[in-house]
């Protein structure tokens, strides 16, 4: 390991990053140049920690790890398990939190119990696929959406819907309720699975220092 190596952190973009860096703020890493609000800057560094940072979607963190752009990148785990990367998760933040759940009108229930073949629409095909091919073993028709996921089995698009859940109130005023829960979610930290043989002894240092303070 040479010591002139900077280690870069990829941040999705916005309270995460926030977030994050407050964290990191409370074991002695900060990076002023990333609190000027109005620097068009992308790469933030902090020279005497030998530290990078940047912002990214959150789609795109995990891509960042995977293929080396970044050591380490911080992002919600509905991000990690959709993306599906080749990277090590090695720490839950613990903020962020919410719930992956299957929601639909309340008469929808009983479609998922007696296993029917339905219509189901995710912005997260691969974390609903997985739900009901391997967990619940049920054959389901997956459409993907982009926007407002709710509209599905409003329009009658879909019977129910997979989607993040924080309070249930946007749920509630279109009339669906959450029917199960497929995961719990938080902000987590992943890295790259050769940063961590080369820079294992920094990166688990910040990783245990995190783990203090959580």
């Amino acid at each position: 390991m040479s010591n002139d190596r900077y280690l870069t952190f990829a941040l999705g973009k916005g309270r995460l990053a926030n977030k994050t860096m407050d964290l990191l703020e409370q074991i002695g890493i900060s990076c002023e140049e990333m609190k000027d609000k109005d620097s068009r800057k992308l790469i933030f560094v902090n020279e005497d920690l030998k530290l990078k940072f940047f912002l990214s979607k959150g789609p795109d963190v995990p891509t960042y790890v995977e293929y080396g752009a970044a050591d380490i990148g911080v992002v919600g785990r509905d991000t990690v398990l959709e993306e599906n990367r080749n990277v090590y998760e090695v720490l839950d933040l613990g903020f962020g939190k919410c719930r992956m759940c299957v929601c639909g009108p309340a008469s929808a229930a009983d479609l998922l119990l007696h296993h029917e073949r339905i219509k189901v629409a995710s912005k997260y095909p691969r974390i609903a696929r997985e739900y009901f091919y391997e967990k619940k073993h049920q054959t389901v028709d997956i459409i993907k959406l982009n926007g407002s996921v709710e509209l599905g089995p409003i329009v009658n698009l879909t019977d129910v819907i997979v989607d993040i859940v924080e309070t249930g109130s946007t749920l509630r005023e279109n009339g669906l309720t959450v029917l199960e829960e497929v995961c719990p979610l938080s902000a987590r930290m992943i890295v790259n699975p050769v940063s961590m043989q080369m820079e294992g002894e920094r990166i688990r240092d910040i990783v245990s220092k995190l783990k203090n303070i959580i």
